[in-house]
């Protein structure tokens, strides 16, 4: 998976927001201005995923491109090589659940305004 099929993805989901808040070369992806995804755009060579803890550490585990989350909460973020024995699949998987998890971590009142989309 390349940058510009990465960003598709992540910003096609709901209240989806792109931003550089670190340096221009880390592209973040929030939703309701929290952070779900990010990735060196120069690079491009791997994405930072939030995760389950119990789920990060057995992915970790099971595959050899998932490490613990570079620059972040290890308990909480994976950080997932794209050029490994991830398959696009479900590299994509991954992304929706790290998606899915900051949207149940948002107040009912944030829940709500993104239900109105």
């Amino acid at each position: 998976m390349n940058i510009e099929e990465l960003r598709e993805y992540c910003i096609r989901k709901k209240r989806v927001t792109e931003s550089f808040p670190f340096d221009e070369r880390v592209l973040v992806f929030k939703v309701m201005n929290k952070m779900f995804a990010l990735t060196n755009i120069t690079t491009c060579e791997s994405v930072n995923l939030k995760c389950d803890p119990e789920k990060a550490l057995e992915l970790r585990a099971t595959f050899e491109g998932i490490l613990e989350g570079y620059h972040m909460s290890k308990k909480h973020w994976n950080t997932v090589l794209l050029e490994s024995d991830i398959r696009t699949s479900h590299l994509l998987s991954l992304i929706d659940d790290s998606y899915n998890l900051v949207v149940s971590k948002l107040t009912t009142k944030e829940k709500e305004a993104l239900s109105l989309l």
